[in-house]
């Protein structure tokens, strides 16, 4: 029997995780389209969303400021920032054009995905913020969990023990709050934010488990990507 090398077995599992988290968002996105009971639960929840945001006008500041701020083009430069510092401070030029492709695939891939899905966005009495595009999944939802993991692994190895229990907390946060974000502003049902994390998160951890499957054995790439 033939046995694969460390780097097909790094890019196999690659694989496997990409396939493991796009099943799932592909299933969501067929209920979306062909599910009228997901449809009508999805605008209930929105109609009720909205509703609370319009009654709080803290809330609504928070979330119209929250939204401009975390728009996928700034996450993007966000990471790229952290991934320069990585590079320029820490020396890790390779994690560093990793995370930085990673984000942008991401971005890509996510306005492939509404194109192929073509959900328009929820329909509501009182429009709160105008959103142009499809809905599904969330831009915003898909690169915020993208940054948050991977964003995390870049700076993984210079984080100390409180860095490593803090700086996940903080990415998560930044998703969670990204995700109510667009369903309180009524930009997106609850359906395309658990569709963007799933995907976000799907992007990233294949993303990375091939990127240490193809790094090259060296003794800096072994630093890198431990």
């Amino acid at each position: 029997m033939l046995r694969r090398s460390p780097r097909a077995r790094a890019l196999a599992r690659a694989g496997a995780f990409a396939v493991a988290g796009f099943v799932p968002v592909l299933v969501l996105a067929w209920f979306v389209r062909t599910n009228a009971t997901v449809q009508d639960a999805d605008q209930a929840v929105v109609d009720a969303a909205v509703s609370v945001t319009l009654d709080n006008d803290w809330l609504l500041d928070t979330f119209v400021v929250w939204s401009a701020v975390t728009q996928p083009g700034w996450v993007v430069l966000a990471g790229g920032a952290v991934a320069l510092w990585m590079w320029r401070r820490h020396d890790y030029p390779g994690r560093a054009l990793w995370a930085v492709g990673t984000l942008l695939a991401s971005w890509g891939l996510a306005n492939l995905a509404k194109e192929a899905v073509g959900r328009v966005r929820p329909v509501v009495d009182e429009v709160i913020l105008n959103a142009p595009g499809l809905s599904f999944p969330s831009g915003h939802a898909t690169s915020s969990a993208t940054a948050a993991v991977t964003i995390t692994l870049l700076v993984w190895p210079v984080l100390g023990r409180v860095g490593r229990v803090v700086v996940p907390l903080v990415a998560t946060l930044f998703v969670l709050i990204t995700a109510a974000d667009r369903i309180f502003l009524g930009v997106h049902f609850p359906s395309d934010v658990v569709a963007g994390i799933l995907l976000g998160v799907t992007i990233s951890g294949a993303s990375y488990l091939g990127y240490r499957g193809w790094s090259p054995t060296t003794r800096t790439t072994d630093a890198e990507i431990r």
